[in-house]
């Protein structure tokens, strides 16, 4: 069984496109009809989060820590609790392709590391798009590591000690742990994900607070 894991903290708006996304990545073919759970770890929601997982047949995590750490280490608990061999990654904000989770378990790693695609940077212009785009490498072989789009097996999390309970960079904690341990890491750009570029980020300095600083640098304010 392969579990796809969703933190979300008033999430309302997105997560009915993310939670479609999924479900049309779960049904692909390459698959062969393994079974793949969704669970979204609902924190400290205040909004229809909620109803919009159960609407979409999602297993739902709640708590009150507003620390995604926290957040994906509940669901991953959860996914491996009922059996889970592969758990797959994204956020609430966030959209994966038809083939994400194939793509994922495809590179014969133990841990895959995806890009991200940003889908509209309307709210920040050209200049900050294009010192982004000169920075990042959506190519095999780059170094980025999103909590977007990230996928890990289950005996490898498990030695590594799972997600540190941390507001931001908890991915990148994972990762590193993943490293020390000798897990297998593909850094590919196969498996595809969108995510958004809105303003009101949820992890204080993780990737929208990213594109803030390049804002900021833009505008030239001291971030």
């Amino acid at each position: 069984m392969i579990a796809v894991i969703i933190p979300a903290h008033d999430e309302e708006r997105h997560l009915p496109a993310c939670l479609r996304s999924v479900a049309r990545a779960a049904e692909c073919a390459e698959l062969a009809g393994e079974s793949v759970r969704v669970i979204v770890v609902l924190d400290a929601c205040t909004d229809g989060s909620a109803r919009v997982a159960a609407r979409h047949g999602a297993q739902a995590v709640r708590l009150q820590a507003r620390n995604v750490g926290k957040a994906r280490a509940a669901g991953a608990a959860l996914a491996l609790e009922q059996g889970a061999r592969w758990l797959s990654f994204t956020d609430a904000d966030s959209e994966v392709a038809p083939d994400w989770i194939a793509a994922q378990l495809a590179e014969a790693a133990q841990c895959v590391c995806g890009t991200v695609q940003v889908a509209d940077w309307s709210g920040y212009g050209t200049v900050v798009r294009r010192q982004y785009e000169a920075a990042y490498r959506d190519e095999p072989g780059h170094r980025h590591i999103h909590g977007a789009n990230l996928g890990v097996c289950a005996q490898s999390y498990r030695a590594a000690g799972g997600f540190a309970p941390l507001r931001s960079h908890e991915d990148v904690a994972l990762v590193e742990a993943l490293a020390v341990s000798g897990a297998r890491i593909a850094w590919s750009n196969r498996p595809r994900v969108r995510t958004s570029a809105r303003a009101d980020y949820r992890a204080p300095q993780g990737f929208g607070a990213y594109l803030d600083r390049l804002h900021a640098g833009a505008l030239g304010v001291a971030a």
